[in-house]
């Protein structure tokens, strides 16, 4: 589908391991050997990520996987150990659970995900526990045994543990190798990443860098308004702020996490008066409908101005829900309001209507 995107806008495509000459050459070697240099007058670095793996493990035993590799198993083992509890080992957690495997998921970090909310993380670590997932925090690799019918995880704390697979998610490396980027100008960090300043660009003017090989968000959805932001700005010298503004998080757990806007640490450590709306999936009637009773959905907002501050989501559908208080959220003013979901009126039977819930939860508490 792509592909005719670029067809239509007459976007050349040239396929092959692409390496800088200088600030405005790149040479493209195909898969034959053939090189084709092109010039530009400033070039958008859009290469990636891939998973991050440490020097002394040996990713060719067939029971070492990363996020990548493990989607190549020829059938599905009956334990999976997975060191790394962000947001891949989280959904792999997630989703191999959901197929019988046992997990046992190897944070080294004292909480899963810390950078969403409290309360959601807590919902989180419950569903997942209540579903069988072994989860032990604070821990770290001190050597990985592999094994014929299994591999053993030693942990700096001293447990050992045994599984038929190993898991390793943790981190990813930015796509930066053999490009030529030192000899331009551009030194990637230890684990490949480029640094951008407000604008992405780069240390060296002319060239930019958005995406997973910058680092964080590292999402999907964020690349491609980077990317957009980038371009508008190379072009036209600069670029409206709101395009990269506020992006919602989407964790594809089961059930999935959305999120957007302060967290309630975030609020309470900037001493910001705010107040919290909740709606909880089991006394929705669609949420009854479907089944799907797990999750809330949590707003917070000003407590004098009503205005929204964060939006969180746990449950299903999670990422399309918060789009409907993203709408909201966006705008400016006092139309960025907590009243929008109390004076609208929503289909029922939806899970839409959580946020006028959700709202009249949060005002009922101002009373």
């Amino acid at each position: 589908m792509r592909v005719s995107f670029y067809d239509r806008n007459e976007v050349p495509v040239y396929r092959g391991h692409a390496g800088f000459l200088d600030a405005n050459t790149i040479e493209v070697q195909d898969e034959f050997g053939g090189k084709r240099r092109l010039r530009a007058g400033a070039v958008i670095i859009a290469t990636g990520s891939r998973p991050y793996r440490p020097h002394d493990l040996d990713f060719e035993h067939p029971r070492i996987r990363d996020s990548d590799t493990i989607l190549n198993l020829s059938q599905t083992p009956r334990s999976i150990g997975i060191y790394g509890a962000g947001v891949i080992g989280c959904e792999y957690a997630s989703m191999f659970r959901n197929l019988g495997v046992k997990i046992n998921l190897i944070n080294t970090r004292q909480k899963l995900l810390e950078f969403l909310d409290d309360e959601i993380i807590d919902a989180l670590s419950y569903h997942l526990r209540e579903c069988g997932v072994v989860i032990r925090h604070g821990e770290d690799c001190e050597r990985v045994e592999p094994l014929d019918d299994g591999v053993v995880l030693h942990l700096v704390s001293g447990k050992r543990i045994k599984t038929d697979v190993l898991l390793w998610a943790a981190g990813r490396t930015g796509n930066t190798d053999d490009m030529g980027l030192s000899e331009i100008g551009i030194t990637p960090d230890g684990r490949g990443l480029i640094g951008v300043d407000e604008h992405f660009r780069t240390s060296v003017e002319n060239l930019y860098a958005v995406g997973d090989v910058i680092g964080q968000p590292s999402l999907a959805s964020a690349a491609y308004v980077q990317g957009r932001y980038a371009a508008c700005h190379l072009i036209d010298g600069s670029c409206e702020r709101g395009l990269i503004a506020d992006i919602p998080t989407g964790i594809y757990t089961s059930p999935e996490i959305s999120s957007l806007g302060k967290t309630e640490r975030e609020l309470t450590e900037s001493g910001v008066p705010y107040e919290v709306g909740q709606s909880i999936f089991k006394s929705l009637a669609r949420a009854q409908i479907t089944g799907q009773t797990v999750g809330m959905l949590k707003l917070l907002f000003h407590r004098e101005t009503l205005q929204l501050l964060g939006i969180h989501c746990f449950g299903d559908s999670a990422s399309e829900i918060i789009h409907i208080g993203q709408a909201i959220m966006s705008q400016p003013g006092e139309q960025n309001s907590l009243r929008y979901f109390v004076n609208s009126t929503f289909n029922y039977p939806t899970m839409a209507e959580a946020y006028r819930v959700a709202a009249l939860n949060g005002l009922n508490r101002l009373f």
